[in-house]
């Protein structure tokens, strides 16, 4: 899969955007002529977003440099962009301008440092040993884990540092992939946050590698990609499956740490009185007291993907 740059992917992105929207769904006067190009053509979006057609051409290509805030988010409000989708512009907006000026931010240097799990957050993972958890960092990489999520999804502690990575796992290892009965909304949620957690670190040479590779051995994962889909990651749930205890559903809630949110901790519970916490018990039941304590590397983050 080959690489982008900044320019590119704000055009890509905001061309993704336009293309889904139907003219004659906002009031917006037709140009008239054949429409090559499903959507808005930028024209049109110009006009809704108050700009000239000039100036928006030139914020589509990357090359407007001191794109106020206003515009951003009149181009945002435009293209019907949600939460997640309008900071992910933000953010692309902001990659675009720092790689037009030469800069190159310390987050380039920063986005290579190993990422160690706070104490308090491996105090929770203790305290929860009937809940599977996992804390979540850069690129989905795992970098800390309790007994019981182990067990529901495979042995990270078996794997090779760089293998304990979500996307890595849910696109190639067949028994991680296996344990989602909806796999492709699996897999579709985790690529548009891997797209949206990229913008943040768009400098990162592991994240670029993972991206490639997944690119190049998943044939999934490059429609997937290209869709240009984002999402923060934030609560909801999956149709899982399990040897022991067969298929079963499970809630996730995600929970950032105000002062690092390249680190998330994520829990999984089943509705109070369902076949799906009886079966979580049961899972629940097979890990062994002796080693019901969350896994501590000491290089929780030593991926390379």
């Amino acid at each position: 899969m080959n690489r982008t740059g900044p320019r590119t992917e704000l055009g890509d992105f905001l061309r993704s955007r336009r293309a889904r929207i139907r003219p004659e769904d906002t009031g917006v006067a037709s140009f008239g002529g054949r429409r090559r190009v499903p959507g808005l053509r930028r024209e049109e979006l110009a006009q809704l977003a108050g700009v000239s057609v000039d100036y928006y051409t030139r914020f589509e290509q990357g090359r407007a440099e001191n794109v106020s805030e206003s515009v951003v988010a009149a181009v945002a409000t435009a293209l019907r962009l949600d939460a997640a989708e309008t900071e992910h512009l933000t953010r692309l907006v902001r990659n675009t301008g720092r790689a037009a000026s030469g800069a190159n931010p310390a987050a380039a240097a920063a986005a290579e440092d190993v990422q160690q799990v706070r104490p308090g957050l491996r105090r929770l993972l203790e305290a929860m040993p009937e809940t599977p958890a996992f804390v979540l960092g850069r690129r989905t990489d795992i970098l800390a884990w309790n007994p019981l999520f182990a067990t529901l999804v495979t042995d990270f502690a078996a794997l090779p540092p760089e293998r304990r990575n979500k996307a890595w796992l849910v696109f190639l290892h067949p028994e991680v992939r296996g344990r989602f009965v909806n796999w492709e909304t699996k897999a579709r949620d985790l690529v548009a946050y891997l797209r949206f957690d990229l913008a943040r670190h768009p400098h990162d040479a592991r994240f670029a590698a993972l991206i490639e590779e997944l690119g190049d051995r998943s044939p999934e994962f490059g429609p997937m990609w290209q869709a240009q889909e984002v999402a923060e990651k934030t609560h909801g749930g999956y149709h899982l499956r399990h040897p022991l205890v067969g298929e079963f559903t499970l809630a996730y809630e995600s929970l950032s740490p105000p002062d690092d949110p390249d680190q998330t901790l994520i829990t999984y519970t089943a509705e109070a009185g369902s076949p799906s916490e009886a079966a979580l018990r049961i899972l629940a039941g097979t890990v062994s007291p002796a080693t019901d304590t969350p896994h501590r590397p000491g290089t929780p983050s030593d991926s390379r993907t």
